[in-house]
């Protein structure tokens, strides 16, 4: 007869997404997963074919962690591309380690950071939209600019050189929306 299986894919995929965001993606190795999931390496080695499979199985949850974020973020004003950077640079504050590995690595698995942050809701297209039906001229390089600042100001708070509160960040990132439009 045999064994009986007592780990389970999503258990492991649970241990290795646990793993990633206290410790991140380097860590995340089939020994220390193994630790972490209480097992052997075998049952990580049953699921998947190899590390790279299940890297590629955990870049696809942390964006939707991500995206999940974004969609609860409390919304608290109309000015386009305001609440996609408040919420992306506490984002990148609260859970390094995940920001670090969607955000800021050079394998994205063929998705670009564009990408990652529009998601299936059309975040950034509807922000584009938005920002044309309040007049402005070139909506998309606006974006680009207001990108720009968001993601300097998301890897400053990563690295804890961004502490501004939030009323100051909201305010930073109206008076840049302004100024670029």
């Amino acid at each position: 007869m045999a064994r009986k299986e007592s780990i389970t894919k999503e258990a492991i995929f649970q241990a290795a997404f646990e793993l990633l965001k206290e410790e991140g993606i380097e860590q995340v190795t089939a020994r220390k997963l193994a630790a972490w999931a209480n097992c052997s390496t075998q049952p990580i080695f049953r699921v998947y074919k190899n590390m790279e499979e299940l890297t590629e199985e955990l870049f696809e949850k942390a964006c939707e962690f991500f995206q999940d974020y974004y969609a609860d973020f409390p919304r608290q004003t109309v000015t386009p591309f305001v609440n996609l950077g408040q919420a992306y640079i506490k984002f990148a504050g609260e859970h390094k380690k995940i920001f670090e590995f969607v955000f800021l690595s050079p394998e994205r698995f063929g998705k670009s950071m564009y990408d990652i942050v529009n998601g299936d809701e059309g975040y950034i297209s509807r922000e584009i939209q938005s920002a044309k039906t309040q007049g402005s001229r070139n909506a998309g390089e606006l974006f680009t600019r207001m990108w720009i600042f968001i993601h300097g100001a998301a890897c400053m708070s990563l690295t804890g050189d961004y502490d501004l509160p939030d009323a100051e960040t909201m305010q930073l990132l109206k008076d840049s929306y302004h100024s670029f439009k």
